[in-house]
């Protein structure tokens, strides 16, 4: 695993000073390593795909639309390799791991699509005053970079690489420390598919490579996706250079169930979005709103149906949630069920970690959260609910909306005119009503206030990566 860096179409090994171990999280133990790149191979990186943009941004649409299609039904070739790596990585159960990668080769597929109904370089634009004409013409951006998180790798990266592609930028890619196996799957295609050297280039590092790469002044944009902390710095150093982004940070999102709801299907959706990967999800819906009439019913049933979620190994058994990713995000959870204790909340279901080798965590039910605990108001990152009752609609609307966070929510409800207003009156970017989280490509990602900046996904995707020019002409 020493080659783990691709440059200007090449595998190179790793000449920084951080050595990278890659860890197994059902086990607590080391699996991989690997060298990190150093800033000099940055420079590298950015140099080659700065090199490769003036001929990759004239290739015709449907010519990047093929190796777009390429990269899909490569991942599907590679699929039990990548869904394995996802489960030992990761620790994502098999159907997360299985879901994500579906996830990756239908977006690549999508934005291919997207790629071949570009219109003209060249679009006329009407003009009320005489004696001129003028039109439009859709740019790429230029050389991008794009730094990816852990939680989700594999699909983050195609969120960001495939419309990147499509509008005819060149990348450099640097995938999270804690996850940087899965990402070469995307050079290794490459080199499959013939994609043009320095097109696509991939930097392995921690804090050291992503500063690098998130200072370097031969970027034209940078698209980030991680925690609040590293956004503001990856924010800082794009003012300075007056560089455009795009940030897709935390959230602490709601989930609003209204008595008119059925029980057993309210349970379901409200353990989907506390517990799929481990709650380790900028959009986990840790803040459980319940309307006071159905309180009494529906909180014992959740108490139990966290309680009975197998939790273990996905490599060795049967279950419906794994461990968390990594030790730093392990302690991090287990230090807030010790200010959980501290702060005196009555804990319905877990609370603690589990008794065995790994990083693995009880699903948790905190229930009557006081609004200025530190578990209602912060991102723990992890299967940690917080519950608290409310009366009225207007109540439910207030208490949602009342974060630094807006990334998502969901509301359920029987009655779907009020399912329908109370989504239009939260302050997030994307509200499932009645549903899981399921996430379309052809839809928008993106939050709100503290959530971040910009869209990703469907055409919003697309023109994140797209400048555009007018020309104006004088006829006299």
């Amino acid at each position: 695993m020493t080659t783990s860096h691709y440059i200007a179409g090449h595998w190179v090994e790793g000449q920084g000073s951080d050595c990278i171990s890659v860890n197994d999280p059902a086990l607590g133990q080391p699996f991989a390593e690997l060298m990190a790149a150093s800033v000099s191979q940055v420079d590298q990186a950015v140099a080659a795909a700065r090199s490769a943009l003036p001929a990759w941004k004239s290739t015709c649409a449907s010519e990047r639309a093929a190796f777009l299609r390429g990269f899909a039904e490569q991942l599907g070739q590679r699929r039990e390799a990548l869904v394995t790596l996802q489960m030992r990585n990761n620790g994502k159960p098999r159907h997360e791991a299985e879901i994500d990668l579906d996830d990756a080769i239908a977006t690549f597929g999508y934005y291919a699509e997207l790629a071949e109904q570009l219109p003209s370089k060249n679009c006329t634009v009407p003009l009320a005053a005489p004696g001129f004409t003028a039109r439009t013409r859709l740019e790429p951006v230029g050389v991008v970079g794009l730094i990816v998180p852990w939680n989700f790798p594999l699909v983050t990266s195609a969120w960001k690489l495939a419309p990147a592609l499509a509008a005819g930028c060149t990348v450099v890619l640097k995938p999270s420390e804690v996850t940087p196996l899965i990402e070469q799957a995307y050079g290794q295609i490459a080199d499959a598919l013939g994609l043009p050297a320095g097109v696509l280039n991939i930097v392995n590092g921690k804090a050291e490579t992503g500063a690098a790469l998130s200072n370097h002044n031969g970027l034209d944009k940078l698209s980030f996706t991680g925690s609040n902390s590293v956004g503001s710095q990856v924010m800082r150093s794009a003012s300075a250079q007056c560089r455009p982004v795009t940030l897709e940070l935390g959230g602490k999102s709601a989930i609003v169930v209204f008595d008119d709801c059925d029980v057993d299907q309210a349970v379901e959706w409200i353990v989907a979005g506390i517990s799929w990967n481990a709650g380790q999800m900028c959009s986990a819906t840790s803040r459980l709103l319940v309307q006071d009439g159905i309180a009494d019913a529906l909180l014992p049933r959740l108490q139990a149906a966290l309680e009975n979620l197998r939790v273990g190994n996905p490599l060795t058994e049967e279950v419906d949630m794994g461990p968390l990713t990594s030790q730093a995000q392990w302690l991090k959870v287990a230090s807030y069920f010790a200010t959980a204790r501290e702060e005196g909340l009555q804990c319905l279901a877990g609370g603690h970690a589990l008794d065995r080798e790994g990083w693995f965590v009880s699903p948790t039910l905190y229930t009557d959260v006081p609004k200025d605990s530190r578990l209602w108001t912060e991102e723990i990152f992890g299967p940690v609910l917080c519950a608290r009752r409310f009366a009225s609609e207007e109540q439910a609307i207030a208490e949602a909306n009342d974060s630094r966070f807006g990334l998502v929510a969901t509301v359920c409800s029987a009655d779907l005119e009020r399912a329908e207003r109370v989504a239009d009156a939260l302050d997030v970017g994307h509200v499932w009503i009645n549903s899981v989280q399921a996430v379309f490509v052809e839809t928008s990602w993106g939050g709100t206030k503290g959530s971040g900046i910009g869209r990703e996904l469907g055409p919003w995707g697309l023109s994140a990566y797209q400048s555009v020019k007018h020309v104006t002409r004088c006829l006299g």
